[in-house]
């Protein structure tokens, strides 16, 4: 995000912290991704990388997918949950049909704007309490962003587990799942550890259907939140957040970082994508960071963009609405402190890209000069 409160210098280093994020974390692919960046639609074999945005929103709406196919979504997710244990009827990410749409219904009331008045008081009161270090020392956000998603999580799914250990096992259980279904060979073992890990965390949880939402819920908010306020921090960005402004921001941060770069699906039946012929069985890789324009130095001219980074249509994130407002309150929460980045080490083994670890230090106020500490 630029401006007039953003000198260049400022943003060119945002981003260029961001984009360290993605290069450490899956070099090969994000690399691949980048190279291949200027065709809309390229076919590897049987995989289709799909950066367009329209494009894009033509493989979530117009074709239909197989939802459990290897290395998707749903395989992973089913995977986490176990065939026995379906969340929501189902682990809506391997659904079709009338089973998908209920089930997106109940998660989006779990998730959506009416949850909002019992969850926001849980993470608002967690910010108020932990926030405050920055006046007498450093702050780690990462750790504070998962005990933020843990405590969502946790009101969620009913579960009284310490919200950095239901964090810890939701984070073990996504990171393994994922290896167990990245393109390319697999490492010995991943299916096992995979299963390990997703019974551990379905041990925490009183219902083990929720494995799925715990999971989500957690990774996502671990991988979005500290990189959005990465980007605020270093593209000088504090002065523009007040209570008018936030949600905006906090929605064109989530733009700019998206936490969930890629989506990977299958294509249940032949089709066509952009001009392209589409077998029955092809591998989709959705690249939600460029349909979002993400890597563009400009925002784009179209507000789709800005929902890219969660799907669309049918297969839209319930958890969007959710999602910007925690991000905002975490903004105006830091804002008054108007926090810089005195460390930060990206996560090589995380199932998003993210920070292992991110450090802030109270900075001067406007117009001033930050002491001490080395970005």
């Amino acid at each position: 995000m630029t401006g007039p409160l953003t000198p260049p210098a400022a943003a060119r280093r945002a981003r260029r912290r961001d984009r360290t994020v993605y290069l450490r974390s899956h070099p090969l692919l994000f690399a691949l991704l980048c190279a291949t960046r200027h065709r809309p639609v390229l076919r590897l074999g049987r995989t289709l990388l799909v950066h367009h945005p329209d494009a894009y929103r033509e493989a979530l709406t117009r074709i239909p997918l197989h939802r459990t196919a290897p290395g998707t979504t749903g395989a992973a997710t089913g995977q986490l949950a176990g065939p026995s244990q379906r969340p929501y009827g189902g682990t809506l990410f391997d659904q079709d049909g009338t089973d998908h749409r209920t089930a997106r219904r109940a998660l989006a009331t779990d998730l959506g704007a009416t949850a909002l008045p019992r969850l926001r008081p849980l993470w608002q009161a967690l910010l108020a309490e932990r926030v405050p270090a920055l006046a007498t020392g450093d702050l780690e956000l990462v750790d504070l962003a998962a005990e933020l998603a843990a405590v969502t999580a946790a009101a969620l799914t009913g579960t009284d587990t310490p919200p950095r250990q239901l964090a810890h096992a939701a984070r073990e259980a996504a990171a393994a799942a994922a290896r167990d279904h990245l393109p390319g060979p697999r490492p010995r073992r991943s299916g096992r550890t995979a299963a390990e890990a997703a019974a551990r965390l379905t041990a925490l949880l009183p219902d083990p259907h929720h494995a799925v939402l715990a999971v989500t819920a957690v990774n996502t908010t671990v991988a979005a939140l500290p990189r959005a306020v990465a980007w605020c921090a270093d593209a000088r960005l504090w002065p523009a957040v007040d209570a008018t402004t936030a949600p905006a921001l906090a929605a064109e941060l989530l733009r700019l970082t998206a936490p969930s770069p890629l989506l990977p699906r299958a294509a249940a039946a032949d089709a066509t994508l952009a001009g392209h012929p589409v077998r029955a069985g092809d591998r989709l890789i959705l690249v939600a960071r460029h349909a979002a324009r993400a890597h563009h130095r400009t925002p784009p001219a179209d507000p789709a963009a800005t929902q890219a980074v969660f799907g669309t249509g049918p297969h839209a994130c319930p958890g969007a609405h959710l999602a910007r407002t925690q991000l905002a309150d975490t903004l105006l929460a830091l804002a008054p402190h108007h926090p810089r980045v005195v460390r930060s080490r990206a996560d090589r083994h995380a199932a998003l890209p993210g920070y292992a670890a991110l450090t802030l230090r109270r900075g001067a106020p406007t117009g001033g000069t930050p002491t001490g500490g080395t970005p």
